[in-house]
């Protein structure tokens, strides 16, 4: 497209900030300089991860969990989650994969990892959304980690309630798993489960249950945000 043409369509219809709907200005991606700076970033992967680690202790072991944002009720971060979700802005999914890839790469904890799975959406939620949310995340990190990109591995047979909409008992409730297991991997593959925001941690721990029948798998975990 012509430069001229793109400044005219640009001036009618200009392209927003994902986190705080201002215009957008000239190389200024998804996210305007003040929302990119101010975005609170958890740096698990670099100092601690106790926070989100605390999650899965005497539920699951594993080797490495990190998330990249905070999430808040309003702010940024929950604006971005939304747009994703539910206004279509799919290529916000891979924008977040390629930011919190070049943060794993510079401390080597997720280099092992063999194996990208996304959480999976129930057919039914995949056809009304037209994609899952975690795929551009998954297949980013996967591509900056030199691992491969499966979602044939695990798949969704309930069309649970959506999360937003439980309370925290409700998240928590482990006592019927809607995650099966149908492809395969070779014993001992290294498998980094990713999703959107983690809150409990059931739907990741749930998921892992299904991969662990996999003889001598290790499980690590890495999400877009948080719950705070």
């Amino acid at each position: 497209m012509k430069r001229w043409i793109y400044d005219f369509f640009n001036l009618l219809y200009p392209e927003l900030c994902v986190g705080c709907e201002s215009v957008l200005t000239t190389g200024e991606n998804l996210l305007c300089t003040s929302c990119r700076t101010h975005l609170p970033l958890t740096n698990f992967h670099k100092t601690s991860d106790e926070k989100m680690r605390e999650l899965f202790y005497t539920r699951i072991d594993v080797q490495h969990v990190t998330s990249l944002f905070y999430y808040e009720k309003i702010g940024a971060v929950q604006q971005m989650i939304h747009q994703l979700k539910y206004r279509k802005k799919e290529e916000i999914s891979s924008f977040i994969g390629s930011w919190l890839g070049q943060e794993l790469i510079e401390c080597d904890l997720f280099m092992d990892v063999d194996v990208v799975v996304p959480v999976p959406v129930h057919p039914k939620r995949l056809k009304k959304r037209g994609y899952n949310q975690v795929a551009g995340f998954g297949n980013e990190l996967a591509q900056i980690l030199n691992a491969s990109y499966r979602d044939d591995i695990l798949v969704k047979t309930k069309n649970t309630i959506n999360q937003a909409r439980l309370n925290q008992t409700q998240r928590s409730d482990e006592s019927n798993n809607p995650y099966q297991l149908v492809g395969s991997l070779p014993q001992g593959t290294h498998v980094l489960i990713v999703d959107d925001v983690i809150t409990t941690g059931t739907t990741l721990v749930l998921c892992a249950r299904a991969l662990l029948s996999i003889s001598d798998i290790k499980i690590s975990i890495a999400t877009m945000a948080i719950s705070v």
